[in-house]
């Protein structure tokens, strides 16, 4: 049959269903038979029973087979690509992966501006491209690394590379706090200035623009950039975000979330809701997720929400549009 996915069926066929099934009714029960006399058995057993389980989930969650496109995961500010103690990502890179996804990182500067990004971002993809030998990838990026990739498909022309760029929590509209922070005149000073790119090359950034960065983010300077960088019309455009309930959610965004609350309601901390709202394909994650925790930088449930499983979700809606 043309039409088969991995384990030979389509992935929304009822034989489909049937074989999972009976793969994880066989699997389980041999697992169940093992020695369970000693609690170091039963422990075993359980962990290779949720392996199991989260294998097959995997694998009904996207069909059985990956994404046509690599993936490449885009990071906003703080955050870097480099190995740390802090994995930025979580565990969506290795999740990712188990469903068959070629995932790749964009490298790009934790303070750099939207310009800099961007040319960083054109290496990086030019790289993959060139390696994987695909004709095109899938930018998956969260907070500004959402507007490093909206530029970067407008400036370079890249509509014929790039199948689809998924922004999480990207302030497409500007950010009140970059606003608060542009007002405190003292950070436009020379020494300032200076001081902050110290920081940026400390941190470990190429080219770093700590003030210029936060300038970019300002509500005033996006809607110069909005009026100027178009979406492309070769190019699968989706906005994702989430918001917290009340300041109590996240202690890291305590204040934060009060302050953008009274400005412009409900946010994740960082980005309001009008602000990550864009474009004509709009999702909101339900639950108490704030800017952060979206990454899944503790690694942990969020209200009830595996993380991952939401870039399981995104990455199943792009195979489904042939991406």
């Amino acid at each position: 049959m043309k039409k088969q996915a991995a384990l030979g069926v389509t992935a929304h066929s009822c034989s489909y269903q049937y074989i999972i099934q009976q793969y994880a009714f066989r699997h389980i029960y041999k697992i169940q038979r093992f020695p369970q006399n000693m609690p170091f058995g039963i422990y075993t057993n359980q962990i290779r029973a949720n392996k199991i389980l989260y294998v097959l989930k995997d694998l009904l969650m996207t069909g059985g087979s990956p994404v046509k496109y690599p993936i490449v995961l885009v990071h906003g500010i703080i955050a870097h690509d480099r190995p740390g103690v802090i994995k930025y990502w979580g565990r969506i890179p290795e999740t990712l992966q188990k469903t068959g996804a070629k995932v790749f990182f964009g490298n790009t500067d934790a303070w750099g501006d939207i310009k800099s990004n961007a040319a960083i971002l054109k290496t990086s993809i030019d790289k993959i491209l060139d390696e994987t030998k695909s004709e095109k990838v899938n930018i998956i990026a969260h907070s500004k690394g959402g507007l490093d990739g909206r530029y970067f498909i407008w400036k370079y022309n890249y509509g014929d590379r790039i199948a689809s760029l998924t922004t999480i929590s990207t302030p497409h509209h500007g950010a009140e706090l970059s606003d608060l922070i542009y007002r405190q005149r003292f950070l436009h000073s020379r020494i300032a200035k200076k001081a902050l790119k110290l920081f940026g090359k400390l941190y470990g950034d190429t080219n770093p623009a700590l003030f210029k960065l936060n300038y970019q983010l300002t509500t005033k300077y996006i809607k110069i950039f909005n009026g100027q960088v178009l979406p492309d019309s070769r190019v699968y455009y989706q906005s994702i975000y989430s918001t917290m309930k009340n300041a109590l959610d996240d202690l890291l965004f305590f204040h934060s979330y009060r302050y953008i609350k009274k400005i412009n309601g409900d946010n994740d901390g960082f980005v309001s809701e009008y602000s990550a709202r864009w474009g004509d394909n709009i999702t909101k994650i339900e639950g108490r997720i704030s800017h952060a925790e979206i990454l899944d930088y503790n690694m942990r449930k969020i209200s009830g929400i595996n993380i991952p499983d939401i870039f399981i979700n995104i990455v199943s809606g792009l195979k489904e549009r042939g991406f």
